[in-house]
Protein backbone atom coordinates (compact mmCIF):
# COMPACT_ATOMS: atom_id res chain seq x y z
CA UNK A 1 0.00 0.00 0.00
CA UNK A 2 2.94 2.72 0.09
CA UNK A 3 6.26 3.04 -2.30
CA UNK A 4 6.14 -0.90 -3.11
CA UNK A 5 7.91 -3.97 -2.72
CA UNK A 6 10.61 -6.08 -4.25
CA UNK A 7 10.10 -10.09 -4.78
CA UNK A 8 12.40 -12.39 -4.37
CA UNK A 9 13.31 -12.86 -8.06
CA UNK A 10 14.25 -8.93 -8.44
CA UNK A 11 10.95 -7.79 -9.84
CA UNK A 12 9.73 -4.56 -8.50
CA UNK A 13 6.20 -4.16 -8.25
CA UNK A 14 4.65 -0.64 -7.33
CA UNK A 15 2.49 0.51 -4.58
CA UNK A 16 -0.46 2.52 -4.10
CA UNK A 17 1.90 5.57 -2.64
CA UNK A 18 -0.28 5.72 0.31
CA UNK A 19 0.90 7.65 3.63
CA UNK A 20 1.54 5.62 7.11
CA UNK A 21 -1.86 7.11 8.40
CA UNK A 22 -3.68 6.27 4.90
CA UNK A 23 -2.54 2.68 5.16
CA UNK A 24 -4.01 2.78 8.89
CA UNK A 25 -7.05 3.66 8.02
CA UNK A 26 -7.45 1.62 5.02
CA UNK A 27 -6.17 -1.74 7.28
CA UNK A 28 -8.74 -0.56 10.26
CA UNK A 29 -11.56 -0.80 7.62
CA UNK A 30 -10.93 -3.81 5.87
CA UNK A 31 -10.32 -5.98 9.17
CA UNK A 32 -13.26 -4.51 10.51
CA UNK A 33 -14.77 -7.25 8.33
CA UNK A 34 -17.91 -7.89 6.02
CA UNK A 35 -20.24 -4.69 5.96
CA UNK A 36 -22.69 -7.37 5.85
CA UNK A 37 -25.05 -8.90 8.92
CA UNK A 38 -26.56 -12.03 8.43
CA UNK A 39 -30.30 -12.49 9.71
CA UNK A 40 -32.47 -15.95 9.07
CA UNK A 41 -34.25 -16.61 5.73
CA UNK A 42 -37.83 -15.09 6.84
CA UNK A 43 -39.16 -12.52 4.69
CA UNK A 44 -41.78 -13.03 2.27
CA UNK A 45 -40.09 -13.00 -1.33
CA UNK A 46 -36.68 -15.07 -0.17
CA UNK A 47 -36.32 -18.71 -0.36
CA UNK A 48 -35.53 -20.26 2.71
CA UNK A 49 -32.20 -22.01 2.88
CA UNK A 50 -31.98 -21.35 -0.58
CA UNK A 51 -28.43 -19.82 -0.18
CA UNK A 52 -25.70 -20.44 2.27
CA UNK A 53 -22.94 -17.55 2.82
CA UNK A 54 -20.15 -18.62 5.23
CA UNK A 55 -21.91 -21.50 6.31
CA UNK A 56 -24.98 -19.70 7.13
CA UNK A 57 -28.35 -20.05 5.91
CA UNK A 58 -29.51 -16.92 6.05
CA UNK A 59 -30.38 -13.47 4.37
CA UNK A 60 -27.93 -10.46 4.21
CA UNK A 61 -28.63 -7.01 5.68
CA UNK A 62 -26.13 -4.00 4.97
CA UNK A 63 -26.37 -2.35 8.38
CA UNK A 64 -22.55 -3.05 8.78
CA UNK A 65 -22.08 0.13 6.21
CA UNK A 66 -22.83 2.42 8.86
CA UNK A 67 -19.60 0.89 11.01
CA UNK A 68 -17.69 1.15 7.46
CA UNK A 69 -18.54 4.47 7.23
CA UNK A 70 -16.73 5.79 10.67
CA UNK A 71 -13.95 4.05 9.90
CA UNK A 72 -13.76 5.91 6.58
CA UNK A 73 -15.07 9.42 7.60
CA UNK A 74 -11.37 11.07 7.49
CA UNK A 75 -11.21 10.74 4.20
CA UNK A 76 -13.06 12.19 1.05
CA UNK A 77 -12.77 9.62 -1.23
CA UNK A 78 -13.38 7.08 1.56
CA UNK A 79 -16.97 8.76 2.44
CA UNK A 80 -17.54 8.68 -1.07
CA UNK A 81 -16.99 5.05 -1.42
CA UNK A 82 -19.33 3.94 1.37
CA UNK A 83 -22.05 6.57 -0.10
CA UNK A 84 -21.38 4.63 -3.75
CA UNK A 85 -21.51 1.39 -1.77
CA UNK A 86 -25.21 2.49 0.29
CA UNK A 87 -26.33 3.65 -3.03
CA UNK A 88 -25.93 0.20 -4.59
CA UNK A 89 -27.33 -1.51 -1.01
CA UNK A 90 -30.47 0.18 -1.64
CA UNK A 91 -30.83 -1.54 -4.76
CA UNK A 92 -29.67 -4.44 -3.64
CA UNK A 93 -32.67 -4.48 -1.36
CA UNK A 94 -35.04 -2.92 -3.85
CA UNK A 95 -34.66 -6.36 -5.77
CA UNK A 96 -34.78 -8.69 -2.98
CA UNK A 97 -31.11 -9.33 -3.86
CA UNK A 98 -29.49 -9.59 -0.05
CA UNK A 99 -29.86 -13.36 -0.52
CA UNK A 100 -26.87 -13.40 -2.90
CA UNK A 101 -25.31 -10.74 -2.29
CA UNK A 102 -21.98 -9.83 0.22
CA UNK A 103 -20.12 -5.99 0.55
CA UNK A 104 -17.19 -7.12 1.89
CA UNK A 105 -14.07 -4.20 1.94
CA UNK A 106 -11.71 -7.12 1.96
CA UNK A 107 -12.31 -7.83 -2.10
CA UNK A 108 -9.39 -6.39 -3.57
CA UNK A 109 -8.87 -6.13 -7.47
CA UNK A 110 -5.85 -4.25 -9.48
CA UNK A 111 -5.22 -0.96 -8.83
CA UNK A 112 -3.99 0.49 -11.73
CA UNK A 113 -7.27 1.74 -13.17
CA UNK A 114 -9.99 0.79 -11.44
CA UNK A 115 -11.28 3.86 -9.71
CA UNK A 116 -14.47 2.90 -7.71
CA UNK A 117 -16.69 -0.69 -6.50
CA UNK A 118 -15.14 -3.71 -7.43
CA UNK A 119 -16.61 -6.98 -7.40
CA UNK A 120 -16.58 -11.00 -7.68
CA UNK A 121 -18.85 -13.40 -8.97
CA UNK A 122 -18.48 -16.99 -6.99
CA UNK A 123 -20.43 -19.96 -7.58
CA UNK A 124 -21.10 -21.23 -3.78
CA UNK A 125 -22.19 -25.39 -5.14
CA UNK A 126 -19.70 -27.58 -3.85
CA UNK A 127 -18.01 -30.29 -6.42
CA UNK A 128 -14.94 -33.19 -5.29
CA UNK A 129 -11.86 -32.20 -5.93
CA UNK A 130 -8.90 -34.32 -7.38
CA UNK A 131 -8.74 -36.08 -3.71
CA UNK A 132 -12.19 -36.58 -3.48
CA UNK A 133 -13.36 -33.74 -1.17
CA UNK A 134 -16.08 -31.69 -1.62
CA UNK A 135 -14.86 -28.27 -2.11
CA UNK A 136 -16.67 -24.89 -3.36
CA UNK A 137 -16.27 -24.18 -6.89
CA UNK A 138 -15.37 -20.54 -6.49
CA UNK A 139 -15.11 -17.77 -8.52
CA UNK A 140 -16.29 -16.96 -12.38
CA UNK A 141 -15.59 -13.80 -12.99
CA UNK A 142 -15.01 -10.39 -11.51
CA UNK A 143 -14.55 -6.79 -12.65
CA UNK A 144 -15.33 -2.89 -11.18
CA UNK A 145 -15.69 0.47 -11.80
CA UNK A 146 -13.14 2.53 -13.74
CA UNK A 147 -13.76 5.84 -15.20
CA UNK A 148 -10.21 7.01 -16.10
CA UNK A 149 -9.33 3.70 -18.09
CA UNK A 150 -11.04 5.11 -21.45
CA UNK A 151 -9.88 8.38 -21.48
CA UNK A 152 -6.59 7.20 -21.65
CA UNK A 153 -7.35 6.42 -25.28
CA UNK A 154 -9.92 8.80 -26.15
CA UNK A 155 -9.02 11.82 -24.41
CA UNK A 156 -11.94 12.70 -22.64
CA UNK A 157 -13.61 11.40 -19.22
CA UNK A 158 -16.08 8.27 -20.00
CA UNK A 159 -17.52 6.44 -17.16
CA UNK A 160 -18.17 2.71 -17.08
CA UNK A 161 -17.97 -0.47 -15.52
CA UNK A 162 -16.68 -3.73 -16.98
CA UNK A 163 -16.68 -7.48 -16.15
CA UNK A 164 -14.71 -9.97 -17.36
CA UNK A 165 -16.07 -13.74 -17.54
CA UNK A 166 -13.40 -16.72 -17.01
CA UNK A 167 -15.38 -18.90 -20.05
CA UNK A 168 -13.22 -22.02 -19.43
CA UNK A 169 -14.32 -21.90 -15.89
CA UNK A 170 -17.85 -20.89 -16.46
CA UNK A 171 -18.44 -23.85 -18.83
CA UNK A 172 -16.73 -26.32 -16.27
CA UNK A 173 -19.66 -25.36 -13.77
CA UNK A 174 -21.97 -25.79 -16.29
CA UNK A 175 -21.16 -29.05 -17.15
CA UNK A 176 -20.91 -30.06 -13.43
CA UNK A 177 -24.61 -28.87 -12.72
CA UNK A 178 -25.34 -30.66 -16.22
CA UNK A 179 -26.75 -27.13 -17.54
CA UNK A 180 -24.59 -28.33 -21.36
CA UNK A 181 -27.44 -30.21 -23.06
CA UNK A 182 -27.30 -28.34 -25.73
CA UNK A 183 -30.44 -27.73 -25.92
CA UNK A 184 -32.48 -24.65 -27.86
CA UNK A 185 -32.93 -22.58 -24.63
CA UNK A 186 -35.94 -19.75 -25.03
CA UNK A 187 -34.84 -15.96 -24.86
CA UNK A 188 -35.71 -14.45 -21.81
CA UNK A 189 -38.54 -11.97 -20.86
CA UNK A 190 -36.98 -8.46 -21.11
CA UNK A 191 -38.16 -5.43 -19.00
CA UNK A 192 -37.48 -2.22 -21.07
CA UNK A 193 -36.37 0.83 -18.76
CA UNK A 194 -38.32 3.65 -19.39
CA UNK A 195 -37.24 6.14 -16.46
CA UNK A 196 -33.32 5.57 -15.72
CA UNK A 197 -34.37 7.13 -11.84
CA UNK A 198 -36.66 3.96 -11.57
CA UNK A 199 -33.97 1.17 -12.40
CA UNK A 200 -34.77 -0.43 -9.00
CA UNK A 201 -38.09 -0.33 -9.79
CA UNK A 202 -37.46 -2.36 -12.76
CA UNK A 203 -34.64 -4.58 -11.56
CA UNK A 204 -37.69 -5.33 -8.67
CA UNK A 205 -39.21 -6.52 -11.74
CA UNK A 206 -37.02 -8.72 -12.84
CA UNK A 207 -36.27 -10.36 -9.77
CA UNK A 208 -40.26 -11.11 -9.38
CA UNK A 209 -40.05 -12.74 -12.23
CA UNK A 210 -37.09 -14.95 -11.37
CA UNK A 211 -38.14 -15.77 -8.38
CA UNK A 212 -41.25 -17.18 -10.17
CA UNK A 213 -39.41 -19.64 -12.34
CA UNK A 214 -38.99 -16.70 -15.30
CA UNK A 215 -36.29 -16.47 -17.09
CA UNK A 216 -35.78 -12.23 -17.29
CA UNK A 217 -33.77 -9.79 -17.50
CA UNK A 218 -33.53 -6.19 -18.01
CA UNK A 219 -32.25 -3.72 -20.39
CA UNK A 220 -28.27 -2.14 -19.19
CA UNK A 221 -28.10 0.48 -22.11
CA UNK A 222 -28.64 3.86 -22.53
CA UNK A 223 -30.86 3.88 -25.69
CA UNK A 224 -34.26 4.57 -26.19
CA UNK A 225 -37.19 2.39 -26.78
CA UNK A 226 -36.90 1.29 -30.19
CA UNK A 227 -33.38 0.07 -29.65
CA UNK A 228 -34.45 -1.47 -26.53
CA UNK A 229 -36.81 -3.61 -28.61
CA UNK A 230 -34.56 -4.33 -30.95
CA UNK A 231 -32.40 -5.94 -28.47
CA UNK A 232 -35.18 -7.96 -27.38
CA UNK A 233 -35.48 -9.25 -30.47
CA UNK A 234 -32.05 -9.85 -30.89
CA UNK A 235 -32.25 -12.07 -27.43
CA UNK A 236 -35.20 -13.88 -28.97
CA UNK A 237 -37.26 -12.70 -26.21
CA UNK A 238 -40.96 -13.78 -26.39
CA UNK A 239 -42.15 -11.27 -24.33
CA UNK A 240 -41.17 -7.05 -23.24
CA UNK A 241 -42.70 -5.81 -20.02
CA UNK A 242 -42.71 -2.02 -20.48
CA UNK A 243 -44.00 0.63 -17.58
CA UNK A 244 -43.75 4.18 -18.21
CA UNK A 245 -44.65 6.96 -15.69
CA UNK A 246 -48.03 7.15 -17.37
CA UNK A 247 -48.04 3.09 -16.56
CA UNK A 248 -46.85 3.66 -13.19
CA UNK A 249 -49.35 6.65 -11.89
CA UNK A 250 -51.98 3.72 -13.18
CA UNK A 251 -50.70 0.81 -11.49
CA UNK A 252 -50.17 -1.27 -14.64
CA UNK A 253 -47.79 -2.79 -16.95
CA UNK A 254 -47.74 -3.30 -20.72
CA UNK A 255 -46.39 -6.61 -21.93
CA UNK A 256 -45.60 -6.78 -25.61
CA UNK A 257 -46.21 -10.66 -27.17
CA UNK A 258 -43.12 -10.11 -29.53
CA UNK A 259 -43.78 -13.23 -31.74
CA UNK A 260 -47.68 -11.96 -31.65
CA UNK A 261 -46.79 -8.50 -33.16
CA UNK A 262 -44.75 -9.67 -35.54
CA UNK A 263 -47.19 -11.86 -37.36
CA UNK A 264 -50.33 -9.22 -36.38
CA UNK A 265 -47.99 -6.03 -37.92
CA UNK A 266 -47.38 -7.58 -41.33
CA UNK A 267 -51.49 -6.93 -41.85
CA UNK A 268 -50.95 -3.35 -41.43
CA UNK A 269 -50.64 -0.84 -43.98
CA UNK A 270 -48.41 1.25 -42.24
CA UNK A 271 -46.09 2.96 -39.00
CA UNK A 272 -48.92 5.31 -38.18
CA UNK A 273 -51.62 2.12 -37.78
CA UNK A 274 -48.73 0.20 -36.36
CA UNK A 275 -48.85 2.82 -33.39
CA UNK A 276 -52.46 2.91 -32.86
CA UNK A 277 -53.13 -0.52 -32.42
CA UNK A 278 -50.20 -2.10 -30.66
CA UNK A 279 -50.11 -5.53 -32.11
CA UNK A 280 -49.97 -8.07 -29.47
CA UNK A 281 -49.36 -5.50 -26.77
CA UNK A 282 -52.01 -5.32 -23.68
CA UNK A 283 -51.99 -3.78 -20.14
CA UNK A 284 -52.63 -5.95 -17.43
CA UNK A 285 -52.23 -4.63 -13.52
CA UNK A 286 -48.63 -4.56 -12.08
CA UNK A 287 -49.84 -6.70 -9.36
CA UNK A 288 -50.90 -9.63 -12.38
CA UNK A 289 -47.53 -9.14 -14.04
CA UNK A 290 -46.36 -12.58 -12.93
CA UNK A 291 -49.45 -14.44 -13.69
CA UNK A 292 -49.63 -12.66 -17.32
CA UNK A 293 -46.42 -13.73 -18.19
CA UNK A 294 -46.31 -17.00 -17.06
CA UNK A 295 -49.54 -17.35 -18.74
CA UNK A 296 -48.24 -16.06 -22.49
CA UNK A 297 -44.90 -17.77 -21.76
CA UNK A 298 -46.65 -20.65 -21.35
CA UNK A 299 -48.82 -20.61 -24.99
CA UNK A 300 -45.57 -19.99 -26.39
CA UNK A 301 -44.32 -23.49 -25.31
CA UNK A 302 -47.31 -25.11 -26.03
CA UNK A 303 -48.26 -25.76 -21.98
Amino acid sequence: MGKGRRDPSGDWTSGAELSEEQIDVFFDAMLSGSATNYGPCEEEGYETGFHEFQGKKCVADYSGLQSLKGELSTTDVGSEGVQELQQMANIFERCRYRDRIDIDPSVVRGLEYYTGAVFEAELLFEIPNEKGQPVVFGSVGGGGRYDGLIGRFRGEDTPATGFSIGVSRLQAALAALGKLDGADAAGPVVVLVMDRERTGDYQKMVSTLRNAGISAEMYLGDSGMKAQMKYADRRKAPLAVIQGSLEKEKGVVQIKDLDLGKKLSESLADNAAWRTERPGQFEVPEADLVAAVSRMVGKRDGE
